[in-house]
């Protein structure tokens, strides 16, 4: 859809709007207010800049809880002019819909990720668009408890860290994760307004690698985050081993790919490759804690190494998730292999808070051929494996052939758009149809007018997935409360909500945040923006 289709869709909404209000005795102003919040991010997401910066200048005029009555010789004086914009500015090519190659969509993935965690809401909404805007991923927690959460289910690339928080200090919350950030190699810069020597030789004894002071100069800051970014990446391509399993890293996972298909091109020795992840690991760190988390992944590791051979290399790909490369082994012979480590592994009891409890992998297994000899085509291939085992049922292994091309994940993923613009709800919903994400079977798109149709639409079923885009400002119901019945009523594990807000609404921003919405995005949005997003948040939501 072009932007000349989408300008005079929002040139003929406003004309409509104000024609029927010109025939009424007054309006409220809670009404214009919201008018002029959903033009103004309308606007801006179609590219019509002029109209959202007028709107942007006039909302400040208007309060989204006022009943007080406009009329019109009052409104008009500040509704009328957004006409003549409109008729007037210049058009431009708004991005067609997105159509991510299959299985190839997680394009945002290589962002590096930085975690805040901090209760400053309007530094930490600053600084989240400050980093953004240098092509950073950024996550936001409010809450010491919060930032634990994050910290250990996303392994963020670094974290900036306040002392002062809500629910406990930030010495306590390193305590709970310097260690693994150590292991993992994970920066941790404190900012801070606290500047006593104590608390910053406390911090630097803990293993902080850097003191920001608070008030912030935000180039000295970006300059800091490059430096101790490229630092890490020396460290990283100085280090083929991972700290907390003893299995070798990606890095290695590359070198060995590269040097045994390198070899089958020369000689024509087989190699096979499998993927092994461990199921419902989330569940076992909710439970039980992280600490024992990493006992399971290292006890996982143990095993691994006595069952294969020297010439065999295991490696970490991720999170829960392994590599084995195998060679002069067929898949057939490196089933036998997969299936004895998932006896012995599934036979091992683990103890915790006083229960006896075990863990299962499913694994997925490819080889290379003449046909297919390209790394990232074999790791997609055993990935496919991989989720043809989980989706069978887990603690089982596949062979890879060709059929499971066919074969997806039994997830059904439903994309929710709650917003009471109209034309909000078109964009996102037409650019969304054609999204393909990985190991869904059916997407689903439907969209709301307000909080009350959404909340009595019967719209949850336990056996789905949901992404709700969920508007901050909406009559009736606003966001936040239609969130809170969201927290309250549905499992988190299979609801992600993100809320877009406003830029000047920070009430909404921290009272999401505080309940549990997953993310934020600001009006005006890009959807390509938009999309990765998204695509980044869901990638483990729907293992």
């Amino acid at each position: 859809m072009t932007t000349r289709k989408y300008r005079d869709l929002v040139e003929q909404r406003t004309k409509q709007t104000l024609q029927q209000w010109s025939e009424r005795p007054a309006v409220e102003e809670r009404e214009i207010y919201r008018f002029l919040h959903n033009l103004k991010g309308t606007a801006g997401t179609v590219g019509l800049k002029e109209v959202e910066g007028l709107a942007e200048r006039t909302m400040p005029l208007f309060s989204d809880d006022s009943h007080r009555s406009w009329s019109v010789g009052e409104w008009g004086e500040y509704l009328y002019p957004f006409i003549a914009v409109l008729e007037g500015e210049a058009l431009e090519v708004m991005e067609s819909p997105l159509k991510p190659e299959p299985g190839n969509s997680l394009t945002a993935l290589p962002q590096l990720e930085i975690l805040l965690i901090d209760d400053d809401v309007e530094l930490v909404a600053f600084l989240k668009e400050s980093l953004e805007k240098q092509s950073y991923y950024v996550r936001i927690a409010l809450s010491a408890e919060r930032g634990l959460k994050v910290f250990y289910e996303s392994k963020p690339d670094m974290i900036l860290l306040d002392i002062v928080l809500p629910d406990k200090s930030g010495i306590e919350v390193l305590d709970q994760i310097i260690v693994k950030a150590k292991k993992e190699r994970i920066p941790i810069l404190i900012v801070s307004g606290e500047k006593s020597k104590a608390v910053q030789l406390k911090a630097y004894s803990m293993g902080v690698m850097d003191y920001v002071s608070k008030p912030i100069d935000i180039e000295l800051l970006l300059a800091l985050i490059r430096n101790r970014f490229e630092m890490k990446r020396e460290w990283q391509e100085s280090i083929i081993v991972d700290e907390l399993t003893g299995a070798f890293n990606r890095k290695h996972f590359n070198q060995t790919m590269k040097q045994l298909i390198s070899d089958f091109k020369r000689t024509g020795r087989v190699f096979s490759l499998a993927l092994m992840d461990l199921d419902h690991f989330k569940r076992v760190n909710d439970l039980y804690g992280h600490l024992v988390g990493d006992e399971v992944l290292q006890t996982f590791a143990d095993i691994v190494r006595r069952s294969i051979r020297v010439e065999d290399t295991f490696c970490r790909f991720g999170g829960e998730e392994f590599a084995l490369f195998l060679p002069n082994t067929d898949v057939a012979s490196a089933a036998v292999v997969i299936e004895r480590i998932q006896e012995a592994f599934a036979a091992l009891p683990f103890r915790a808070k006083n229960e006896r409890f075990q863990v299962t992998f499913s694994g997925g297994i490819t080889e290379v051929t003449e046909a297919e000899q390209q790394a990232d085509k074999l790791v997609e291939q055993a990935d496919q494996a991989l989720y043809a085992s989980k989706h069978a049922g887990r603690n089982q292994t596949t062979l890879y052939s060709d059929h499971l091309l066919a074969i997806k994940a039994n997830v059904i993923l439903n994309v929710i758009i709650v917003d009471d613009d109209a034309l909000i709800r078109r964009i996102v919903s037409s650019n969304f149809a054609s999204w393909e994400p990985a190991h869904v079977s059916e997407l689903k798109i439907s969209s709301y007018a307000n909080g009350p149709e959404f909340l009595e639409s019967n719209w949850y079923s336990s056996d789905e997935k949901y992404i709700i885009l969920l508007d901050g400002v909406m009559p009736e119901l606003d966001g936040v409360e239609v969130l809170e019945q969201i927290r309250s009523g549905y499992p988190e594990a299979n609801v992600l909500v993100i809320m877009l807000t406003g830029r000047n609404n920070q009430r909404d921003i921290i009272h999401a945040l505080q309940m549990g919405a997953d993310d934020y995005v600001i009006k005006p949005f890009h959807m390509h923006e938009l999309l990765l997003r998204i695509e980044r948040l869901a990638h483990r939501f729907l293992l």
